[in-house]
C-alpha cells in the first residue's frame, strides 16, 4: 500500500565540480555532490527525495573568470516519495508519547494522536512503550505494524521534516490482530445471515411442497 507513494523523478540541474574533484570522475563527482545537495530535503511537489540514482552529466563544461571549478548541466533520477492525502499506508509504531504515537512510513514518521487510534478511554505508557484501551482491551507496542490513512500532509518550505497525520478510526484500520479479528467478525456475521436466510427459505419450500402434493391428489 504503501509503495505505490515512491516514485522515481527526472530532475535537471547545473553542478559546480571544484578543482579538489578534478581527478575524480565527472559522472561519480557529479552524484556526490547532488546527493550532499538534495538527499532529504523536502520538495513541495516532489515530497521526500530520498535518494539520487543515478545522473547524466554534460561533459563539456563552463568556466567562470575569478572561479578555479567548472560548471556542468546534469539530469539525475531521484527516488521520491510524496505522502497523498486520504491514502491508505502500512508503517511500524516506532514511538510512544503522551499525545500519541509516531509511525514510521517510508522515510519518515507520522504522527497518530491518541483521538484517532479508536473510540475508546486511551492511556499511553511511556515508559513501557504501550497505549492501553480501557473498554475492549487493545494495545498498540513500539514495534507494531498498523494501517493507518494519512489525513494531514504539510510540506511546506519551512517545515523542516514535514508534518504528515494519520487515524486509524476507520474499518480495518489499525494493528494488523485488530484487522484479522474484524475480518474474522465480518466473515462470521455474513455467515450467520445466510443461515438465517436459509431458515426463512425452508418453510416456503415446505408449504409449496404441501401444495403441490395436494393438486397430485386431486387430479388422482
Amino acid at each position: 500500500m504503501t509503495a505505490h507513494l515512491f516514485s522515481i523523478s527526472t530532475l535537471g540541474d547545473v553542478v559546480r565540480i571544484p578543482p579538489s574533484l578534478f581527478g575524480t570522475a565527472l559522472k561519480k563527482a557529479a552524484i556526490n555532490i547532488l546527493k550532499s545537495k538534495y538527499e532529504s530535503m523536502i520538495n513541495a511537489d516532489l515530497g521526500y527525495i530520498i535518494m539520487i540514482m543515478d545522473a547524466k552529466v554534460e561533459s563539456m563544461g563552463k568556466m567562470i573568470a575569478g572561479d578555479g571549478g567548472t560548471y556542468h548541466k546534469v539530469d539525475f533520477d531521484a527516488l521520491t516519495f510524496f505522502p497523498k492525502l486520504q491514502e491508505i499506508v502500512q508503517g511500524e509504531l516506532v514511538d510512544i508519547t503522551d499525545f500519541g504515537a509516531f509511525v514510521r512510513i517510508g522515510p519518515t514518521d507520522a504522527l497518530l494522536h491518541l483521538s484517532q487510534v479508536m473510540d475508546d478511554y486511551l492511556k499511553s505508557d511511556v515508559q513501557a512503550g504501550v497505549i492501553h484501551a480501557n473498554q475492549s482491551g487493545k494495545t498498540l507496542r513500539v514495534g507494531s505494524t498498523i494501517r493507518t490513512r494519512i489525513t494531514a500532509v504539510s510540506l511546506g518550505k519551512a517545515a523542516s521534516m514535514g508534518k504528515i497525520g494519520i487515524t486509524c478510526r476507520q474499518p480495518f484500520l489499525g494493528a494488523d490482530e485488530w484487522i484479522a479479528e474484524e475480518i474474522k467478525k465480518s466473515k462470521g456475521e455474513k455467515t450467520e445471515e445466510k443461515v438465517a436466510e436459509k431458515a426463512k427459505e425452508k418453510p416456503k419450500e415446505k408449504e409449496a411442497s404441501k401444495q403441490k402434493k395436494t393438486v397430485e391428489v386431486k387430479e388422482r
